[in-house]
């Protein structure tokens, strides 16, 4: 990225992908943040656009002061409805784009979760951006899902996709950020993250540990899952404090279901419950699970008759009558 802009041929609009928890966003800004700086060189052990942090527009951007930066990130809409990009904030970044630069240089756009606007917004308000870009201004679109975007977002875009971490690189992130955490836990974490760096602090500060091992007790008694063990597991997600214990327990049990789909169909050794149904079933099961959690949080449900609603529906037919 430093390359592209120092060549003066810097493409308008990058499209930055990558799983949730990557870093996706943390670079989008420390690229704007470096462009509004005026992409200044880094020392020989700085790493790439490096802006010191007592730089005065370190400070703004972080501070969400700087006049040429203008950031559209999901919000909550009217009546608790789900985190969406709405159109009335496009509309604001495109107002914000047709003005000359405040200080003179360039502009930065940082569009968060773009999967996740509001059906108008990229057709009708950011296409014609992408379409007719104003002159020293970068957009920077961040995904988790750029298969849910328009290929016509796509084909607009220079796209730059970001790895997951692996498991030595991992362990020296959350040895650094996490010290008083075991060895031992800090490699749980990374792995359950899947080279994650962000989704790894997540899951510690949302007792990520322990939803995973109540996961475990779940997939350790498939097919059968017997009603202490529904009632054991669901009392003890459900006793959690944090509202997010649920939401985060559905993910990994997700996570879980999907490594172990994919194993069965590459014709890996999956675990023996996957062949109590078929494999389409099972990636059915995979999205009912979703919107269970969602529903949830959305209409505020009693969150241990949810889990035993969700958890009953990984048994096979003939065991749930029982």
């Amino acid at each position: 990225m430093a390359e592209a802009a120092r060549s003066r041929r810097l493409h308008h609009a990058w499209l930055i992908t990558g799983p949730t928890g990557l870093g996706k966003a943390t670079l989008a800004y420390r690229f704007a943040r470096w462009m509004l700086a005026g992409q200044p060189d880094a020392a020989p052990a700085a790493t790439p656009l490096f802006v010191p942090d007592d730089h005065p527009v370190f400070r703004r951007v972080a501070a969400g002061a700087h006049a040429d930066l203008f950031t559209l990130a999901p919000s909550t809409g009217d009546k608790g409805k789900k985190e969406v990009l709405r159109a009335e904030d496009a509309r604001a970044s495109v107002r914000f784009m047709a003005h000359t630069a405040a200080e003179g240089g360039w502009r930065a756009v940082v569009v968060e979760d773009l999967e996740r606007a509001e059906r108008e917004v990229v057709p009708n308000i950011l296409l014609k951006t992408l379409e007719e870009p104003p002159p020293r201004t970068v957009l920077l679109l961040v995904s988790a899902q750029p298969d849910r975007l328009l290929p016509t977002i796509r084909s607009r875009c220079r796209r730059l996709d970001l790895l997951p971490l692996a498991a030595p690189e991992m362990e020296r992130l959350l040895a650094a950020w996490l010290p008083d955490t075991g060895t031992a836990d800090r490699a749980a974490l990374g792995r359950i993250a899947d080279g994650c760096p962000g989704r790894a602090l997540a899951l510690a500060e949302g007792e990520g540990l322990a939803m995973q091992a109540a996961v475990e007790q779940v997939f350790a008694g498939l097919p059968r899952l017997d009603a202490k063990l529904l009632h054991s597991v669901a009392d003890k997600v459900a006793a959690q404090r944090d509202p997010a214990a649920l939401p985060l327990f559905v993910f990994l049990l997700r996570r879980g279901l999907s490594a172990a789909l994919r194993q069965a169909a590459r014709a890996g050794a999956a675990p023996p419950w996957v062949s109590a149904r078929p494999l389409a079933e099972w990636s059915a099961l995979w999205d009912r699970l979703g919107r269970l959690a969602e529903d949830t949080e959305r209409l505020n449900l009693d969150r241990k008759q949810a889990l035993l609603s969700g958890l009953a529906m990984l048994r096979p037919a003939a065991e749930s009558r029982r």
